[in-house]
């Protein structure tokens, strides 16, 4: 079966009686790899958190496998855009990916054998896996960021969103970590807010260009065009620096 799993229908957000998002309409379907792309501002983030239910739409309706934002958390993997931790806490990796599993009224000492079965698998699916005793604040942001990853997957969801998860990374290991979600894809559904625009259009399945509305591309194809509308306030010429030409028919509204 390929029925959505995701559906946004006439989405509008506000916030301070300030537009964010207005007639936004897109589909997920299983086993896509979509990019949100779209300026600061833009509505990327907003957008996400409608989704998980943190946030409340001003007017229309949002579907995750059928029901409204939040009865499905569970199927849902989520790492935001800002992760504070104490970097001096001691605590290691695996305990990180740990935290995952904890419920309401459940102590640190009660995960099961499973429950480190399921850390392991996250860690070693995000590479981690020898870094398991190391002390978290100990990590680069690459390999931070790579823990935080694997957290969200330890409960083996069916979709992953990500926020950003190449925030203050070089490029080699924005690659790096663009290829094990390319692998990872072939399990789960993932949506990913990114700016690497030449990164994410050699990994991705289709685009999603959020500038307070959203215009879906059900391919992975990146051109002038889709900048233009993506980022109408940014340097173009600089977002797109180094990015192969490609052919792209015009925008449509995901219907």
């Amino acid at each position: 079966m390929n029925d959505p799993i995701i559906e946004v229908r006439d989405l509008w957000f506000s916030f301070n009686s300030i537009p964010v998002l207005k007639e936004v309409n897109l589909t997920v379907r299983p086993g896509n790899f979509i990019a949100l792309l779209g300026p600061n501002g833009g509505g990327k983030t907003t957008l996400l958190k409608l989704m998980l239910g943190l946030l409340i739409p001003d007017r229309g309706s949002i579907k995750i496998f059928g029901q409204p934002p939040g009865k499905s958390s569970h199927r849902i993997g989520y790492m935001p855009q800002h992760l504070h931790f104490n970097q001096s806490f001691p605590i290691s990796v695996l305990d990180v990916v740990l935290m995952g599993k904890l419920r309401p009224g459940r102590g640190w000492s009660r995960y099961s054998h499973k429950d480190r079965m399921a850390a392991e698998k996250a860690l070693k699916q995000m590479e981690m896996w020898d870094f398991r005793n190391r002390r978290a604040g100990e990590l680069s942001g690459g390999q931070a960021q790579r823990i935080f990853i694997a957290r969200a997957l330890v409960d083996e969801p069916e979709v992953l969103m990500l926020d950003e998860p190449t925030a203050s990374i070089d490029t080699k290991h924005q690659t790096d970590l663009f290829d094990i979600l390319k692998e990872l894809n072939k399990t789960v559904t993932i949506i990913v807010v990114s700016h690497d625009v030449g990164i994410v259009s050699s990994h991705v399945k289709s685009v999603a260009c959020v500038n307070q509305q959203v215009f879906y591309h059900d391919d992975a194809e990146i051109n002038q065009e889709m900048l233009e509308m993506a980022y109408q306030c940014c340097p173009v010429e600089l977002v797109a620096h180094g990015m192969p030409h490609r052919v792209l028919l015009k925008h449509e509204e995901d219907d």
